[in-house]
């Protein structure tokens, strides 16, 4: 974008009515007429003029503006109107300290004050990720693993279009959705103990159509599972020998349990912070294992993990939680006896379920609606046959998690009380979500009536 140098100290800003046209006001020379470009700053003439600081320590240097404190909880530069509405703002971002994997190198878009915002952050463990942000709630709108190195420049965009938003880092999105946390407000430059420097900052009143592949699954539009052949098991397999545990199995790579079953941890009931009987490191597959009672927490999957042909004869807290990663695989097998929860949704991302057989349960998923941190996610469930099971889908609507459906059996049901989706609000963590809906919507419960076939 080419700006004289007037326009450099004195930034072309966009005011906006509710509702609202936008009129570019330029240092005089511009009263009334639209123009895309309605903000420009480089930093070459020395100053940060127009810019309000909130903690850190700032100042502009080698034509850019930097924070240098790595020890500072939270350090931001504001700029623009609390007016404006619908932009996309991009700057060049280089990180140059972390003090933690959670620290972070962003900017972000539509901030109504100092803690309410849309940031997309650059994260000392190497991803980026795109967040509702406030005060200390955080919703994550998807993430992805870009690198983060220090010493390297950056290119951040958020896109703030009514209620979705999108986040790109070099052209590729890493995160977006649907959120109606702000509606408008000021772009701003944010460190969290962390040390970076900022240049090229644009705000454009136009927004545009993603061209770009995303490099993950963004989070409004999961991946669709890969279509499956074997049917369900129609019976539940005979165990080759019995093992018991005495402690969490740690699994990294692959652990093929040979039919076996496995038991012992835990007392079987539904108490909080049980023992998982596996726990699986990021990437890890677990296979051809028979989980018996009692087994406590059942599997823990610390990333993207792989779950093939487990079989989980009585459900004790949850038979797995998906606590970190993107994608997780449920397939083969099955699970009953499942007072409350089968899978536990805790972390990001998408969790396919596919080839399984679900019997006398609460919930297959459920997607965590009172963690922490509130993430979107997804569930796409494909070749699944249930019986004696409440619910196939618990969803956070709010939070714009989505729930697929395709190939459902649904066993021993004349009165179709089985629920397929159920939609929730979800709530910051230490509240209970409420139950707001059911059914089939196009947008967060997507299935059709020929994708449920009841015998």
């Amino acid at each position: 974008m080419q700006t004289s140098r007037a326009r450099l100290r004195r930034p072309l800003l966009l005011a906006a009515c509710a509702g609202a046209t936008v009129a570019a006001l330029a240092a005089g020379t511009m009263t009334s007429a639209f123009a895309a470009a309605v903000f420009s700053e480089t930093f070459s003439d020395g100053d940060a003029a127009g810019w309000s600081k909130s903690g850190g320590t700032w100042a502009v240097a080698d034509g850019a503006f930097t924070q240098s404190s790595t020890s500072s909880e939270l350090a931001r530069q504001f700029a623009g109107q609390t007016a404006w509405t619908d932009y996309q703002v991009q700057a060049r971002v280089r990180p140059t300290g972390f003090g933690s994997s959670g620290a972070l190198v962003g900017i972000a878009a539509r901030a109504s004050s100092s803690t309410k915002m849309y940031r997309l952050a650059l994260l000392g463990s190497g991803r980026a990720e795109l967040q509702a942000v406030n005060g200390s709630q955080i919703t994550s709108l998807g993430s992805a693993a870009v690198g983060a190195a220090t010493g390297t420049w950056y290119t951040l965009r958020i896109e703030a279009s009514g209620s979705t938003i999108r986040g790109y880092v070099n052209g590729a999105q890493v995160g977006g959705g649907s959120n109606s946390l702000v509606g408008a407000g000021r772009i701003g430059l944010v460190t969290a103990y962390a040390a970076g420097s900022f240049d090229d900052v644009a705000v454009d009143s136009s927004v545009s159509t993603p061209t770009t592949p995303p490099t993950s699954t963004p989070p409004g539009s999961p991946t669709p599972t890969p279509t499956g052949t074997a049917p369900p098991p129609a019976s539940w397999p005979t165990p080759t020998a019995s093992v018991k545990v005495d402690a969490t199995i740690p699994v990294s790579g692959t652990f093929d349990g040979g039919m076996k079953r496995y038991y012992g941890i835990g007392d079987g009931g539904q108490s909080e912070s049980q023992d998982p009987m596996f726990e699986l490191a990021a990437g890890a597959t677990l296979r051809n294992v028979i989980i018996g009672a009692p087994a406590g927490d059942g599997v823990h999957c610390e990333g993207d993990c792989t779950l093939l042909n487990v079989w989980w004869e009585d459900v004790g807290e949850d038979a797995a939680t998906f606590r970190g990663g993107t994608t997780y695989t449920v397939d083969g097998g099955g699970a009953r006896s499942a007072s409350d929860k089968v899978f536990q949704h805790n972390g990001p991302g998408t969790v396919h379920i596919r080839n399984f057989r679900v019997e006398s349960s609460g919930k297959l998923y459920r997607a965590c609606g009172n963690c922490s941190t509130s993430y979107q996610r997804h569930v796409v469930m494909d070749n699944v046959t249930a019986t004696g099971t409440k619910v196939l889908a618990g969803i956070n609507t709010n939070w714009g998690d989505t729930a697929r459906f395709s190939r459902i059996t649904i066993l021993n049901d004349p009165n179709r009380s089985t629920r397929i989706c159920v939609k929730y609000q979800g709530v910051p963590k230490g509240s209970e979500p409420k139950e707001i809906g059911e059914g089939a919507d196009g947008v967060n419960c997507l299935y059709s009536a020929g994708d449920i076939t009841y015998r």
